[in-house]
């Protein structure tokens, strides 16, 4: 039988007078409140509020929640309105002793600490919805059994930039997945998260401005628009002004239940304290839980204004171009488009996550996430799921090279065994051939497309060089680097002091060290001989150019320089660049200027100062891979121009333009292609031949002028991957397509930091590899290289071995 409240109530006063506290009185009213409704034969239900329960009450309230589940009471519902004075694993205690009756979690987490937040997340809670509201997560990992929830809130949690593989793994009930301004950026890592929840119905990262719950605005499910003036764009609404989420409520609850969860959520929609925001705990380098206080201080939105034109990116739905409605115009009919158009237009959005901003972010979800119903409090209809699944098509890629479906790593290998045995038993007049319509590449291909879906955070790993000189160990600060052309193993780094760093990048130990020695500044140009691998080209940005074997270089730190294995060339005032032709004779240098200089190898002799290329400086030099005499020039004037150093350039063999400064060019491994990456993320890919267009990647700008961006290629000419110096992502696109395939964030080391790619190579060696040169924008300048395999998984980096086997990579396209 049931336990009554008045025992309940007198047990409690008993287990106070055991313990020497006194009755709370806030826990007696919440009894008598109970005992009220119990007597009204309403649903009973008690509530608790931790701000107002300190420790000495902790174990008698204890002994009451440890009864509850025997008792008339229906549900428990807990709530922190304001600082908590209760330990945190206390207050942890008093929630788990609820039990199978824990119903509402309502938490204002900043006064309750990491450890607290770290125990919830690993251990779980019985409730039926979480208000985690602001919260220090900066990686989310609520990998604990939370079986019976149904909603969660993590709106203003602005430390929260991503999640972790095994996060949501434990929620097979959550319905209502509310996120408005967080720090979450990275559609393809969300949607490998957000797939894990089968029953997600009602999702935002961002809320209409007339809405306060997940459920769809009654514009878009048909209800009568009211007479505010609508807006697709972002509104930059101010932190206090949130929004409260009364409508979460399941179908199944009845009218009290209903009426304790909006009084819930209400309680949600109240005015934050900034002093309440700062915390005195010290900020740590804990890769879940952010404590600082420096982004807390404004609205996501307004830290943001840097990175991301709200005045012109369209984020709730594509900006539908015209050439885009052709590509389209056989699936849909002339009534579709404009019938989408017309609900957006009837929409506000306020608090956006910076995920919001990504071309096609509604698209992708809806394509991505078919169970969903309602996003961003638009419902989801069916002409806009068959459009999004258009638009998925058409600019993403579900795996690389074309698969449209995940396969197992174990089949492939069987299918390639069983097709080597066929063809070995084939008569020897009969060739060997591939199944029809496949490459030679097509099983190596195959595997790669399984293994970078099967891993949809990619392994990161920075590389920790460190050198022995007589002061102790030293750390280096890399400014330019290059993979080697033929030992799969090297890399050569040069340092923003002048040193010139040769490493082993698997086993990251120095072979070659070339001290500064005060002759060189920030190197900026590093360029291998092909044909000689133990030589290179180094240039800096005082003009110096040398010329170093790494056979005559120690690799420590602390001996003497070795002047023996060098060369000295003329110096190219304020230099950015430098390459090598294909045949080791000559190299070019540019700089801050409209010059370009010419130099024999052999002789060590400036041979040409080709003058006024350009109407502004020339930032990058670049030979082309096979040919000794063809090289292209990018400029901040716009222009790209390939020469011809047969012609003794006067004129370019042509000019392609480009709509803002060039910031860099490059050729193909085959020199099919140009690749050519202009400031704000301008990136297009012209036939090497004649310049004409071949392809424009469409990557969102960004507003920013000083947002400059480097490409390069990867897997062969197969991808290309892409980054800016006011970004942390790199961006990967099929060089055939122009679809994008993922985006590779970069994430600080513990709180208050903050990347951005400064340089990024693909490796020459490996498929779906790549490193990149991060550079944090504080709390210091440090900077670092940080290689990337798309093929292995962060969340299983100790069982990641460096030493994979490598080949050169030998993809030409489709």
């Amino acid at each position: 039988m049931a336990v009554d409240i008045p025992t309940l109530e007198e047990r409690y006063v008993d287990s106070c007078r055991q313990h020497g506290a006194p009755p709370n009185t806030e826990v007696l009213s919440a009894l008598f409140k109970a005992k009220v409704k119990r007597n009204n034969h309403e649903p009973c239900s008690m509530v608790v509020f931790l701000d107002r329960v300190k420790d000495i009450d902790f174990y008698p309230l204890l002994d009451l929640l440890m009864e509850i589940d025997a008792s008339e009471i229906d549900a428990v519902d807990i709530f922190n309105e304001s600082s908590c004075v209760l330990n945190g694993e206390y207050a942890l205690s008093l929630m788990r002793a609820i039990n199978q009756k824990l119903r509402i979690v309502d938490l204002q987490d900043l006064s309750l600490g990491k450890d607290f937040l770290r125990d919830l997340s690993q251990r779980g809670l019985t409730c039926q919805a979480l208000n985690l509201r602001s919260s220090h997560f900066r990686k989310l990992n609520l990998i604990g059994k939370f079986m019976q929830m149904h909603t969660l809130n993590l709106d203003f949690s602005t430390s929260l930039t991503s999640f972790r593989e095994d996060c949501f793994t434990c929620m097979p009930n959550l319905r209502c997945l509310s996120m408005c301004e967080t720090r979450v950026s990275n559609l393809w890592t969300t949607i490998a998260a957000l797939s894990k929840l089968p029953s997600l119905a009602e999702l935002r990262f961002q809320n209409c401005l007339c809405c306060y719950d997940t459920g769809p605005c009654p514009v878009s499910s048909g209800g009568k628009a009211n007479d505010r003036t609508y807006s697709v764009q972002p509104q930059r609404g101010p932190l206090i002004e949130a929004p409260s989420v009364d409508g979460w409520i399941l179908g199944n609850q009845n009218s009290t239940a209903q009426e304790a969860f909006q009084e819930f959520f209400l309680h949600n929609n109240v005015i934050m304290n900034p002093e309440f925001q700062n915390t005195t705990e010290d900020s740590s380098d804990d890769s879940e839980v952010d404590f600082s206080t420096h982004q807390q201080e404004f609205g996501l939105v307004e830290l943001l204004s840097n990175a991301v034109d709200l005045q012109s990116e369209v984020p709730f739905c594509t900006s539908w171009t015209q050439s885009e409605e052709v590509s389209l115009k056989d699936a849909f009919s002339s009534q579709s488009i404009p019938f989408l158009q017309d609900i957006m237009l009837k929409y506000v959005s306020h608090h956006p996550s910076p995920i919001c901003f990504e071309k096609h972010y509604r698209e992708y979800m809806i394509a991505s996430l078919p169970h969903l119903n309602v996003l961003d409090n638009l419902l989801i209809k069916e002409i806009e799921r068959d459009f999004a699944s258009a638009i998925f098509a058409q600019y993403f890629e579900y795996l690389p090279y074309r698969r449209n479906r995940k396969e197992n790593v174990v089949d492939i290998l069987q299918m390639r065994e069983i097709k080597a045995i066929h063809n070995r038993i084939q008569t020897p007049k009969k060739k060997p051939s591939c199944p029809p319509g496949r490459s030679q590449y097509f099983y190596s291909r195959s595997l790669g497309a399984a293994k970078v879906g099967s891993s949809p955070w990619p392994l990161l790993h920075p590389l920790s060089i460190l050198g022995n000189d007589s002061g102790g160990e030293r750390s280096f600060r890399p400014r330019q680097f290059e993979y080697h052309p033929s030992n799969s193993s090297l890399m050569v780094f040069g340092t923003l002091d002048g040193d010139v760093v040769v490493v082993n990048h698997e086993s990251e130990k120095i072979v070659s060290y070339i001290p500064s020695l005060g002759a060189m500044n920030s190197v900026l140009g590093l360029c291998w001989l092909k044909k000689y691998p133990s030589k290179l080209i180094a240039g800096s940005d005082n003009g110096s150019l040398k010329l170093y074997d790494i056979q005559h270089m120690s690799s420590t730190v602390a001996d003497i320089y070795c002047s023996a294995g060098s060369a000295t060339f003329d110096e190219f005032d304020q230099l950015t660049s430098v390459h090598v032709n294909s045949t080791d004779e000559l190299f070019l240098a540019s700089g801050y200027s409209k010059n370009v200089a010419l130099y024999d190898i052999n002789s060590g002799r400036r041979l040409q100062m080709f003058t006024d290329m350009h109407q502004e400086h020339i930032n990058v030099v670049k030979f082309a891979n096979h040919s000794p005499f063809l090289f292209v020039t990018s400029s901040f004037d716009q222009d790209v121009k390939m020469w011809d150093l047969r012609q003794k350039p006067m004129q370019p063999c042509y000019t392609a333009s480009s709509s803002r400064g060039n910031v860099m060019a490059c050729f193909s491994p085959d020199d099919h292609y140009l690749l050519v990456s202009a400031v704000d993320n301008e990136v297009k890919q012209l036939l090497a031949v004649d310049g004409r267009l071949h392809l424009n990647f469409e990557i969102a700008s960004t507003g920013s002028s000083q947002n400059y961006t480097r490409s390069y290629y990867m897997n062969g000419r197969d991808y290309i991957i892409s980054g800016s110096c006011d970004e942390q992502v790199v961006r990967i696109c099929c060089t055939q397509t122009g679809r994008r395939l993922r985006d590779v964030s970069l994430e600080g080391k513990g709180s208050g930091t903050s990347m951005f790619v400064q340089s990024l190579r693909g490796d020459p060696f490996r498929d779906f590899n790549m490193s990149i040169l991060a550079a944090y924008m504080r709390p210091s300048s440090k900077s670092e290289i940080v290689k990337v395999n798309l093929l292995a998984s962060s969340d299983y980096a100790k069982e990641y071995s460096c030493n994979l086997q490598s080949h050169p990579s030998n993809s030409m396209g489709g």
